[in-house]
This record gives structure tokens, C-alpha cells and sequence, in this order.
């Protein structure tokens, strides 16, 4: 890829995730307006609406990744789970609208194919707590997670439709998540 044409990418793609993380309806006007680039060339780089979200929302979750890399692994695995939740929604709630966008135009498994990394940091936890004791062995692990992916996307779903203040979010994962991961 030449370089303007790698740079002018990079521009749609950051215009995208700012825009698309506050206005999961952005339109591909406003986009090309905010990379400073016309439409016809956001559609050269990107086919379809859902081809540009896919690239933003890989590439957001590849920054959050960074973010999340960098977490200590406290000693208890609760606590870890806590500090893991409350780096999550900091992400999340920055780029809530993305997410959105994502369930909205893309496949579900792609979705879920692009937290993978995110997702094994949460099944790496939960062996670590459930060989630990303390975390539900009575359920399997792909549950468990399959909970903790649901209830994190459900606060998403609270907090755009006003029913839950963000500020409170962070607090009611964590006290969802550890519930469920309680052993019975």
C-alpha cells in the first residue's frame, strides 16, 4: 500500500472510532469529513459500512488488549476479576457506541472472534480462580465466560438506553460477574 493511501486509511479509521464510539449511526459523510478524505475514497479502502467497522472495531480492541496486557494479576483471583472489570468498562465506556455499532453490522461470531484475546484473559482468570476455590466448578468455563461476555455487552445496552449511569456500570458487573462465578 502506498503511503498516502496507507495514511489516509489510518485517518478513516481513527475518524471512525472517534465518531462511532459516541454515534454508533455515523454516517460514512461524516466519517470521511472528520479523516479529512471524501466518501468515494473511504468506499476505496472500505466496501461496505460493515467492512470499515469491522477494521475500527479490530482495532480498538487491539488497543484495548495494550491496556489490558498491562493489568497487575493480583494475588486473589476476586480481586483480579474486580480490577480486570473496572479496566474493561473504562474501555467499553469510552467506545461504547462502537460496540453498537458492531452488534448492529456485523456477524455475532465476528464479534465474538474479535474478543478472543479479551475472552481468554477472562478464561485464564477463571481456571486460575476455580483451581484456586474460588470460583463455581459446577459449571463449565464456557459458560461462565458466555455470562461475564453478556452481562459486560448488557451494561452496554443499559447505559445507551438510560437505564443504568455509566458511573455505576463498572460496580454492577463486578457485582453480577462475582456472584455468578461464586461457587454454589
Amino acid at each position: 500500500m502506498r503511503a498516502d493511501a496507507r495514511r489516509n486509511r489510518e485517518a478513516i479509521v481513527s475518524a471512525a472510532l472517534e465518531l462511532l464510539a459516541s454515534d454508533p449511526e455515523a454516517s460514512i459523510g461524516a466519517i470521511a469529513s472528520r479523516a479529512g478524505v471524501g466518501r468515494v475514497t473511504v468506499y476505496g479502502h472500505f466496501c461496505t459500512r460493515a467492512e470499515l467497522i469491522d477494521a475500527v472495531f479490530e482495532s480498538a480492541l487491539a488497543a484495548s488488549e495494550r491496556t489490558l496486557s498491562e493489568l497487575g494479576c493480583a494475588v486473589d483471583p476476586r480481586t483480579a476479576l474486580a480490577e480486570l472489570i473496572a479496566a474493561t468498562w473504562r474501555i467499553v465506556g469510552r467506545t461504547r457506541g462502537l460496540l453498537l455499532a458492531a452488534r448492529d453490522h456485523l456477524p455475532a461470531e465476528r464479534v465474538r472472534e474479535l474478543h478472543r484475546l479479551p475472552l481468554e484473559r477472562v478464561r485464564s482468570l477463571l481456571h486460575r480462580g476455580r483451581s484456586e476455590g474460588v470460583f463455581r466448578t459446577d459449571l463449565s468455563e464456557d459458560w461462565l465466560i458466555a455470562v461475564y461476555y453478556n452481562v459486560v455487552h448488557g451494561a452496554v445496552e443499559e447505559v445507551a438506553a438510560g437505564r443504568l449511569e455509566e458511573r455505576d456500570a463498572a460496580d454492577a458487573i463486578t457485582r453480577v460477574v462475582d456472584s455468578a462465578f461464586a461457587p454454589a
